[in-house]
């Protein structure tokens, strides 16, 4: 049987490539078809992109526990970044706001 998903580096990836498997989740959450995804991630066959969704549908705890896990971290490390810099995040939300008053 072919392997699809590893884990590796404390997440989940497709078997031999860099796209992890919250790529394609979030994808699939968001209700793209699995050519969408393929087409969204073109080193992926389509074959990939199915056995990575099949994966996930049978390993749904799992994954979605790592996935939160992954936005908890990625929060804190957000956060860390602007307690660190916060002139700089000042200076693009300021720049952020212009570009939406001139849209």
């Amino acid at each position: 049987m072919k392997k699809y998903v590893e884990k590796r580096n404390g997440g989940y990836y497709i078997a031999g490539k860099r796209v992890s498997l919250d790529s394609i989740v979030y994808s699939y959450w968001n209700g793209a078809s699995p050519e969408g995804i393929q087409s969204s991630f073109p080193t992926l066959t389509l074959e990939e992109v199915y056995g990575a969704i099949a994966f996930y549908l049978a390993n749904r705890e799992d994954v979605d526990k790592s996935i939160e896990e992954g936005e908890i971290e990625f929060e804190k490390l957000r956060q860390a970044s602007r307690e660190k810099d916060p002139a700089f995040y000042e200076k693009m939300e300021r720049a952020r706001i212009e570009m939406v008053v001139e849209q």
